[in-house]
């Protein structure tokens, strides 16, 4: 049986750290930004920890890197 890929596309979009947590951008960043508040926008420049109901998903993708 052929090794399992992992999705080139999500780890470009992910970093996993050491203790194994997903890190991501935030969506909505870019789309209608001059009607979004200063605070709004310094918030969602930065980075998020993946909810924990994502993970398993997550983890399928790339199962070999966050584990």
């Amino acid at each position: 049986m052929p090794k399992m890929k992992s999705s080139r596309t999500l780890m470009k979009r992910i970093k996993v750290t050491g203790t194994g947590k997903i890190k991501h951008k935030h969506a909505y960043t870019g789309h209608l930004a001059p009607n979004k508040t200063r605070k709004q926008k310094l918030h969602l420049r930065h980075k998020a920890v993946m909810a924990d109901s994502d993970l398993k998903r997550i983890n399928q993708m790339i199962y070999h890197k966050a584990r």
